[in-house]
């Protein structure tokens, strides 16, 4: 007996389903409708906006909930400090390694040579704002603004750091406690299940955020405003790639892993920070990944968020070779000790920025302004394409800190290799 065939049940094609294949169709026709029409493009922004509001909405408590169950699992505590100390001088290593990088290319490429541009003809009204925003960065205040007022002021406000300082305080003191704070732990464990879940519903409007972020890029700067740059933006594209591929891929592969299929796990995350120029917006789901990938859950809940304000290997990179570029471009010199102080200086501001909104820029601003030798104002040769930068800033940041994640679970035998093998395999 023959079975009749239903034609209209035509499954729908599989590699549509998936998310990354939706947020790249996205970012293509951002780019197209930014292209053909850049008015209705520029309009767009209200898309992108919405969509990093949503995903705001859900990461202090997908912080707080992973780093409290964490640590009160934790059966010693000492561990803690250690796990912290060491994820620390990672992140100073490679920090120190990203700048030193941006430097030497600067210095070998030299992207602004010839242009021959004097100081006084730049526009200083169009950097005005980041450099009065760049005032309120200091080392001391960054530290001051890590411990909230109350509290609630640190969920309030959703300034990841003091979300994870009140988290970390949090799950040490219910640890403490023993039996009595099981009630409290099981609620807090029971919640992390919706709320994750919820962080996936959020998810399924990456496509419309990128394609509303990227409309917007394209319909207001133009294709044009990356080809009067090109040098630098190639330049500062080249030199984070050669910082993933070399210095994160030997990383990785001591540690046991290929950078390349880490990439190619978390190419949602990286999609969605394409589109959208925003790491933020790819936080919680880089956490549920690492976790799935054998990296246990206090390592991923205290390593992640730290790297997100200490871990920024892109804006490092971005940093040393965009005050290069200012410099070159103004006919500036500066010798090895004026590039030794900018070193130094940029170091310690790329901490103090952590928590701005438009860090990259800012902290750029703030560096600068402390070392005299390099015109502030020269900042606006390169305002016009910083949104084309931004994006290869927070890619760049994303990988360093999952790499940074995997490499200290293993540091501190917490991870499981025959997951995270799995996991890059795509099985």
């Amino acid at each position: 007996m023959m079975t009749a065939i239903d034609v209209t049940a035509t499954p729908k094609p599989r590699f549509l389903s998936h998310l990354y294949t939706q947020v790249l169709l996205a970012i293509v026709s951002g780019i197209l409708l930014g292209y053909f029409d850049g008015e209705l493009g520029s309009s767009l922004k209200v898309l992108g906006d919405l969509f990093i509001k949503l995903v705001k909405l859900v990461i202090v408590p997908v912080i707080f909930l992973t780093v409290t169950t964490g640590i009160a699992d934790m059966p010693d505590l000492k561990k803690l400090g250690r796990v912290a100390g060491k994820a620390l001088a990672y992140f100073v290593t490679f920090s120190m390694l990203a700048l030193v990088m941006g430097l030497v290319t600067a210095n070998f490429v030299q992207p602004g040579a010839g242009m021959h541009i004097t100081a006084a003809s730049l526009d200083e009204q169009a950097i005005a704002i980041y450099a009065a925003k760049s005032h309120e960065i200091s080392l001391l205040g960054f530290v001051m603004n890590i411990i909230p007022d109350t509290i609630v002021g640190a969920f309030v406000h959703g300034d990841i750091l003091q979300v994870l300082f009140v988290s970390i305080l949090f799950g040490t003191a219910l640890g403490a406690v023993g039996e009595r704070g099981y009630p409290v732990l099981d609620l807090l464990h029971a919640m992390t299940a919706p709320i994750f879940r919820m962080t996936a519903m959020l998810m399924r409007l990456a496509p419309i955020g990128a394609f509303g972020a990227m409309a917007f890029t394209i319909g207001k700067y133009g294709v044009s405003a990356i080809a009067n740059l090109a040098v630098l933006v190639g330049t500062f594209y080249l030199t984070a790639s050669l910082f993933i591929v070399l210095v994160l891929g030997a990383v990785a592969q001591y540690n046991g892993f290929s950078i390349f299929r880490l990439i190619a796990y978390i190419k949602e995350e990286l999609l969605l920070v394409l589109g959208t120029s925003s790491s933020e917006a790819a936080l919680p789901g880089l956490m549920a990944k690492l976790e799935k990938a054998g990296c246990a859950r206090p390592i991923v809940g205290l390593v992640v968020p730290t790297g997100y304000s200490f871990n920024l290997d892109g804006t490092n990179i971005y940093m040393t070779l965009a005050a290069m570029f200012i410099a070159q471009a103004t006919d500036t010199p500066l010798s090895l000790g004026d590039q030794v102080m900018l070193f130094l200086v940029a170091m310690l501001s790329s901490k103090g920025a952590a928590g701005v909104s438009g860090a990259g820029f800012i902290t750029l601003a703030a560096t600068l302004s402390v070392v005299p030798s390099v015109p502030v104002a020269g900042m606006a040769l390169i305002l016009g394409v910083d949104r084309f930068m931004s994006e290869c800033r927070a890619l760049t940041n994303l990988i360093g800190n999952a790499v940074a994640t995997i490499v200290i679970a293993r540091w501190e035998r917490e991870l499981d290799t025959v997951e995270l093998k799995a996991a890059l395999n795509g099985q």
